[in-house]
């Protein structure tokens, strides 16, 4: 990617006006609407920016000049009374909030910067002029679809990417182009996400010259030529894109807010299009054993009327029903093999790691919350790292299970649920065993000072209560995470199975939160050893003796707690049929169920092996409906061949 305009360039180094509204700068000079409903809850406040849409995204453009008694918008603005255009541009945000937060002088520079260098602008303003000139002929512009150019980084020409035509163009009008009609009309066509100028229509200030984005006959380079596929996929070109390379231009990660816009768009733009694969290759996926009478007659739906086609989402795609389902019910198996958990750690990111400070002083950035996509990465990393840490027994006992999930805060800081098994010697510890490993309390300033610091960083709740009334965990007057807790000399679990952690009363030991005295009371549970480590919020809380397991797994997978399995006739070969096959050669086959046979053996598509190493297995539950079905289930639950 080239470098910015100077104009540009010099707004990003020295405007904090310019970055603090830039998706305001951005939408008077684009040439699409974003059709996604933006979260309004979340883009308020005091808290971190987040930018979270609801509903399908989608980008649309109207026609080339607005009904009458409309003012323009959009890219009608570079065809229609552009004597006014700053006023008219400015007035698009008149009923927002930080409309009076533009600066003219800036609107201005931004103009002529795209008429100068943005191959889009251009081609609309000739549109503008013939429009001036009294020239009202049928003519229309055309985006075209299909690239006719060379290399993919090379400067745009409008020529190649745009056509003012006149006259009638049906006849080469590519599938995927649009064409802007000259007559009025308060029409508005939908701009295709794997349509090459899609982002460049939405977001001129990330790219200046108009250039062109995702296409499907982007090609691996050589050293690529182990991929079976030939083209580079939506999400490999938006991953690639936002590296940040010094040896490039950074206009896309310096975007700051718009940034975190385009990355949301750029989301949705991949899972659109993994949806519409899935709903063009259902007989790949086979989906027929989901969906239609089966999946009706799960849900008890007898009536035949209200049956239709419907298009399945499989295992395989991230966040959908059956996705979290599988999870789920993985997640109990594991329980059900090796008990209750232990402990239920809740890791959260921290903006302020030294890794993300380095970053944005190396490449810049005002504040971590500009970039976060570096956030996600050294969380990730940081993750791993404490996975790695507890299988290698270096702050608990060694672990001999551990499933998690990686979730987002409202906010849009990254955080994992971890749930960790232990030896079944730790399955009744005594009061000594959780303190060991973890601490409800500040530790003594004086001779942990490092470890008093970043307790009161990263572990102290509150204020809340009458203190802060309005805190976010307030809820009809009452802190919906129990705090302040009650002083507690000893360790102790309660009738409910809940640990209630030692908080010593020791009133030499407390922190100030603006002027609010914090003691041990508001102490979020903590193992001192990781906190020194990783230095983020890391919550970790004892709950091998909680009633609430279900509800912990659910919390972590967040999935329903069913789905339904479908035997059919065949002779094609599947892990049930090599079961009965196996329990025909193998004596000791017969002693295992279907469940415990994982244990023992390994189906390796084709043909089943003595397993090497411990596999927990489970079966999804089947709905008393499919009776037949449901029969098979409990034998291959309970019965031995």
């Amino acid at each position: 990617m080239a470098p910015p305009p100077e104009f540009l360039e010099e707004l990003y180094k020295t405007s904090v006006g310019f970055r603090t509204n830039i998706r305001a700068y951005n939408s008077i000079l684009a040439f699409t609407s974003i059709g996604a409903k933006i979260d309004h809850s979340v883009t308020s406040g005091n808290g971190p920016y987040t930018f979270r849409i609801h509903g399908q995204n989608h980008h649309q453009i109207g026609s080339l000049l607005p009904v009458e008694g409309r003012p323009p918008q959009f890219a009608q603005l570079y065809i229609y009374d552009t004597a006014n255009e700053v006023r008219n541009r400015m007035s698009t945000l008149s009923r927002t909030s930080n409309a009076g937060d533009l600066d003219e002088k800036i609107v201005t520079g931004l103009i002529q910067m795209m008429d100068n260098f943005n191959c889009l602008a251009k081609i609309f303003r000739k549109a503008g002029d013939r429009y001036e000139l009294g020239d009202v002929s049928n003519f229309s512009i055309t985006l075209v679809e299909q690239k006719r150019r060379g290399k993919q980084y090379e400067m745009p020409v409008s020529e190649e990417i745009v056509g003012l035509i006149i006259g009638d163009m049906s006849t080469t009008t590519g599938e995927r182009d649009v064409v802007l009609q000259f007559k009025l009309s308060s029409h508005l066509q939908r701009i295709s996400d794997l349509h090459p100028l899609f982002m460049s229509l939405q977001y001129p200030l990330l790219f200046p010259y108009g250039q062109y984005g995702f296409h499907e006959g982007i090609q691996y380079t050589n050293e690529r030529n182990k991929i079976k596929r030939s083209f580079v996929t939506i999400r490999e070109f938006y991953a690639y894109q936002i590296q940040t390379r010094l040896s490039e231009g950074m206009t896309i990660v310096k975007g700051g807010r718009l940034f975190q816009q385009y990355v949301v768009d750029a989301y949705t733009a991949i899972e659109q299009e993994r949806i519409r694969w899935m709903r063009n290759n259902q007989k790949t996926l086979r989906a027929d054993l989901y969906n239609n009478v089966f999946d009706a007659v799960d849900k008890g739906d007898t009536n035949a009327k209200v049956l239709g086609r419907r298009v399945i989402l499989p295992p395989t795609f991230t966040g959908g029903p059956r996705y979290m389902v599988e999870n789920y019910h993985d997640a109990m198996a594991i329980c059900r093999w090796f008990g209750n958990p232990d402990l239920f750690v809740t890791v959260t990111a921290n903006p302020k790691w030294q890794e993300i400070s380095d970053h944005l002083k190396a490449y810049g950035g005002e504040s971590a919350n500009d970039r976060p996509d570096i956030e996600c990465r050294v969380f990730k990393m940081k993750l791993d790292d404490l996975l790695s840490d507890l299988n290698e027994s270096i702050f608990f006992p060694k672990p001999i299970a551990v499933i998690y999930t990686i979730e987002f805060q409202k906010r849009g800081l990254p955080h994992a649920h971890i749930l960790i098994w232990l030896d079944p010697m730790y399955k009744s510890p005594t009061a000594n065993d959780i303190d060991h490993l973890i601490s409800a309390e500040l530790p003594d300033k004086e001779t942990d000072f490092e470890g008093f610091k970043l307790v009161e960083q990263h572990m102290m709740h509150g204020p809340c209560g009458l203190d802060r009334p309005r805190s976010p965990c307030m809820e009809k007057g009452i802190c919906t995470k129990r705090y302040p807790r009650p002083y507690t000399e000893h360790t102790t679990v309660d009738k409910s199975g809940y640990i209630i952690y030692r908080r010593r009363k020791d009133m030499s030991r407390f922190v100030m939160k603006g002027d609010v005295r914090l003691d041990n009371r508001f102490v979020v549970p903590h193992n001192l050893a990781i906190l020194k480590k990783y230095k983020a919020h890391i919550n970790v809380e004892w709950c091998s003796k909680s009633t609430a397991i279900k509800y912990l797994f659910k919390y972590i997978t967040k999935g329903v707690d069913k789905t339904t399995i479908i035997i059919r006739k065949g002779t094609r070969e599947t892990m049930f049929t090599e079961w009965m096959n196996t329990n025909k050669q193998y004596k000791e086959a017969t002693q295992l169920t279907y469940v415990e046979f994982p244990t023992k053996y390994v189906w390796n598509n084709t043909v089943t092996t003595k397993s090497i190493q411990l596999m927990v297995s489970n079966i999804i539950h089947s709905k008393m409906l499919a009776k037949l079905e449901d029969y098979l289930m409990m034998i291959m639950n309970g019965v031995k061949q």
